[in-house]
């Protein structure tokens, strides 16, 4: 089954349950927010968020994507909870990831904003055993690793969810990883097949923190667009 989306291209990866807060001030966003408020009473608010592969999210200019801006195939859809419009035209908006999917087409000039065809993905439906298992002892090393980032890790680890894919996604959203880690969670389909790499990426990184005291950033991540003349 595929839909159209406006797709909103981010620095970062949206995963489902979770809570995205955006600025919006390019003119070319402030118009998908009004086309947003202004559909009937009951129709799905909802937006597409995915991760850039290449390039800058903002002060793009005319062309692909906004420019030289390449993006990943999967992302997650935005469900726009709240709005609050800003003296100056912009907008302060609350966000919940929805739901996965996977870019087919995307069309770069029927709207302003970017819109594109894209393909739903599964998301499993009932408790997996195995992925029981698997959340279990996510939860136990999460804890540990939670222990080595934040002053008070039990602030998140008591809130922990039970559900294997709630928690998938929760870990994958609030562990200190890369875009590209992310990224490859977020496309994978089974629940238990994303718990075990996060598991993997899980002992990686407390491993690293126990040895360096430091959560690792790669350079890349620290680089922000070319300041405007």
């Amino acid at each position: 089954m595929t839909a159209r989306l406006p797709v909103f291209p981010l620095g970062t990866v949206l995963f489902p349950g979770l809570v995205l807060p955006l600025h919006i001030f390019e003119e070319r966003y402030r118009a998908l927010v009004r086309h947003l408020v202004g559909l009937p009473e009951g129709a799905p608010r909802e937006f597409g968020v995915v991760a850039i592969r290449a390039g800058w999210e903002v002060a793009l200019g005319a062309g692909r994507a906004g420019g030289d801006v390449t993006l990943h195939e999967v992302g997650c859809t935005a469900e726009l909870r709240q709005v609050t419009e800003l003296a100056d035209g912009g907008f302060d908006i609350v966000t919940v990831g929805r739901r996965r999917f996977r870019i087919a087409e995307v069309d770069e000039g029927t709207t302003p904003y970017l819109t594109a065809e894209v393909e739903w993905l599964p998301e499993p439906a009932g408790t997996d055993e195995v992925a029981g298992l698997l959340a279990a002892r996510v939860i136990s090393v999460f804890r540990q690793y939670l222990s080595l980032i934040r002053p008070d890790p039990q602030e998140i680890s008591e809130q922990l969810p039970e559900d294997p894919t709630v928690l998938s996604h929760l870990v994958a959203a609030t562990a200190a990883l890369t875009v590209g880690d992310r990224q490859r969670l977020l496309a994978i389909d089974d629940t238990a097949a994303r718990l075990r790499a996060e598991l993997r990426l899980l002992h990686r990184e407390t491993s690293l923190l126990r040895h360096v005291r430091a959560v690792p950033v790669p350079l890349s991540e620290l680089a922000g667009p070319p300041a405007p003349n």
